[in-house]
Formats: structure tokens, C-alpha cells, sequence
């Protein structure tokens, strides 16, 4: 059971980093988003959970994080990107919700 989770994981993980190598920012995000709920309904699956529904994060919204499942990292680009996390709550629920973040800039500070 371990085993496929961490297989699927690794799978996100590199698709994610091919899909970013095509460019075009939100396309990337939007095919990393994709293989992201393909493999946290999987995911969900093997725990016997219901899958997550991704939510837009709104500022002052209560966030209950027991478990970080899964983050769609953000673009390596100098400009604001979305992201995305999937985490289990206080419940035992899967939850997944997007937001936007500062790229990975390598100018950050000078």
C-alpha cells in the first residue's frame, strides 16, 4: 500500500518537472494540476477517502493541516503563480486547495 502511494507520488513529481520545461506558466500548471488529482484520487482511493475537491484559498480562511499529501510546486519564473496543496485535516478528510505564491525567482534580494 506505502508503495503505491510513493509511486504515485514520484510520478507527480516528475511529470511536474517536464511540464515545466515546456513553458507557458498557467498551461503547465493546469497539466501539473491535472496529473495531481489523477494521483490524489488514487490516493484517496487506497486510504479509503473520498477525493479531494480542489478550493481557491481566500484570505482569513481556516486552513486545519494535520498531513501535507501532496504540493504542485511553483514556476520557476520572477512573477506571481499559482499552487497547489493536498492535505488531510483533523478529520481524516483529504482536502486540496490552490493559491498563488512568488515563483522560484533566482534574482529574489539583489
Amino acid at each position: 500500500m506505502k508503495f503505491m502511494n510513493i509511486f504515485a507520488f514520484v510520478g507527480v513529481l516528475a511529470i511536474s518537472s517536464s511540464v515545466f520545461a515546456e513553458g507557458g506558466g498557467d498551461k503547465a500548471f493546469e497539466k501539473m494540476m491535472a496529473a495531481n488529482t489523477k494521483a490524489m484520487e488514487q490516493y484517496a482511493i487506497s486510504q479509503g477517502k473520498s477525493a479531494p475537491v480542489p478550493k481557491q484559498y481566500e484570505y482569513g480562511m481556516k486552513v486545519d493541516v494535520v498531513k501535507v499529501i501532496s504540493v504542485v510546486r511553483p514556476a520557476k519564473v520572477c512573477a506571481v503563480v499559482p499552487a497547489a496543496m493536498t492535505y488531510e485535516d483533523s478529520e481524516g478528510q483529504l482536502n486540496t486547495i490552490t493559491y498563488t505564491v512568488a515563483g522560484d525567482c533566482r534574482k529574489r534580494g539583489g
